[in-house]
């Protein structure tokens, strides 16, 4: 398609959406009485209004069943959490006994690496990506202090070429077969939060564990927003926050997936009575039996009044479907990139789009270099109803997410853009 930068084109393009209706149910911050261009999604999802419903369910319920809710509320708390178990499958491309909720992020991510980091021998390196975001770098380091190894040690950090800012396919595998025999887990982000490059999990996850190694993904930018085949691929475990692309509310739950073919083995994990054997839960047993699948990794009584808003959010993806989604985040991402171009040739500053061209290397992220610009125009942005991100030393990252985004809003940041550079 060749795309046109004007609002009737952009208004054909909302007018053929098949998605374009689900704006209205979403609730939009509003910035001088007018709803924002919302590019943050990679952040914090909007809320979506139906949330409200599903909480006050919950809340009606502790209020007239009180502890009985656990067994008599209309969706009962004590295996509230098994609600997610289909829709969730979906989205990540596992079987349902793959996934689970329960925690947050990197609770979950540490939590999982007390099963699969078990370093032993000259077998004890991580391999992840430069850049990795700071919560999983922290954990990297606490994890290999833990074990009594040093990070500069341990932690083998796979980096960009010079004068690039994306990561090669072929350099992770080359280091991947390099560290070899010393490799005890790859643990990647699926989807980095800086450039917004996609990685190959697929041929990333084979190499892995051709080298003997375990294989995990950080899922965070990546859950809800591009496809995944997590069982297919072989991965070995995963996990992601909801409160980006499944705008499930903020810090909220996690999601994780273990693969069936470590259901039954004997794993090491911290154990709680939530993951213990369902129909016995109750009778107080000394010794633990897990639930069979992903639940088994569960620990505590479930946050129902977390996982309220992450239900509303998954039953309204089922309803859309992935493929759905996919297809409109195509388009709309390719329909911004035109506009910063667009708008790049009306003005004197220079944007440098740092995420892949490759529409197989990337999703609902633009990464820009604004050079020649700086803190100025981002706050110029955001008093104008641009809510966007804004990374040192002059990268805005922008998330049209499908869900939400339409075509026109793509438009009205051009024109926005357009006028914080040129002063008007």
């Amino acid at each position: 398609m060749t795309f046109q930068n004007t609002r009737e084109f952009a208004r054909g393009l909302d007018s053929k959406d098949a998605l374009n209706h689900y704006q209205e149910q979403f609730i939009f911050p509003k910035v001088n009485d007018k709803r924002v261009i919302y590019f943050t999604g990679n952040s914090l999802g909007l809320q979506p209004k139906r949330t409200k419903a599903y909480i006050d369910e919950i809340m009606n319920d502790w209020a007239e069943l009180a502890v009985e809710g656990h067994f008599y509320a209309e969706k009962p708390w004590w295996d509230y959490q098994e609600r997610f178990a289909e829709p969730l499958s979906k989205i990540v491309g596992a079987l349902p006994s793959e996934v689970t909720v329960m925690n947050t992020l990197t609770v979950n991510l540490h939590l999982l690496m007390v099963s699969f980091y078990q370093p032993k021998g000259k077998r004890y390196k991580i391999i992840c990506e430069e850049k990795a975001f700071p919560s999983d770098q922290y954990m990297f380091q606490s994890q290999v202090n833990f074990h009594g190894y040093k990070p500069e040690d341990a932690i083998v950090e796979i980096k960009r070429r010079e004068g690039e800012h994306n990561i090669r396919l072929e350099d992770v595998l080359a280091k991947i077969e390099e560290v070899g025999d010393e490799l005890a887990l790859v643990l990647i982000g699926g989807v980095n939060y800086y450039t917004g490059q996609v990685f190959d999990i697929k041929t990333i996850t084979a190499a892995g564990q051709k080298a003997g190694a375990k294989v995990g993904w950080d899922l965070a930018h990546a859950a809800g927003n591009i496809k995944l085949e997590l069982h297919d691929w072989n991965v070995d475990f995963a996990a992601w926050c909801s409160y980006k692309y499944m705008n499930s509310g903020p810090g909220n739950a996690s999601g994780c997936f273990v693969h069936e073919k470590h259901h039954n083995s004997d794993l090491p994990r911290f154990a709680g009575w939530w993951g213990h054997n369902k129909e016995r839960r109750f009778k107080m047993e000394p010794n633990f039996d897990p639930v069979h699948g992903a639940d088994g990794w569960q620990i505590s009584n479930l946050p129902v009044l977390s996982l309220a808003p992450y239900l509303a959010s998954v039953e309204m993806f089922a309803e859309v479907g992935m493929d759905a989604l996919i297809a409109k985040r195509d388009h709309i991402t390719s329909y911004l990139e035109f506009i910063l171009h667009e708008i790049d040739k009306e003005v004197e500053s220079t944007f440098e789009i740092i995420t892949p061209t490759n529409p197989e290397e990337r999703a609902s992220q633009l990464s820009v270099f604004l050079h020649g610009q700086g803190r100025s125009l981002f706050d110029y942005l955001m008093k104008n109803g641009v809510i966007t991100d804004w990374r040192e030393p002059n990268v805005i990252r922008l998330a049209p997410v499908p869900l939400y985004s339409s075509y026109e809003d793509m438009y009205d940041f051009g024109q926005i853009l357009k006028k914080g550079i040129l002063g008007k």
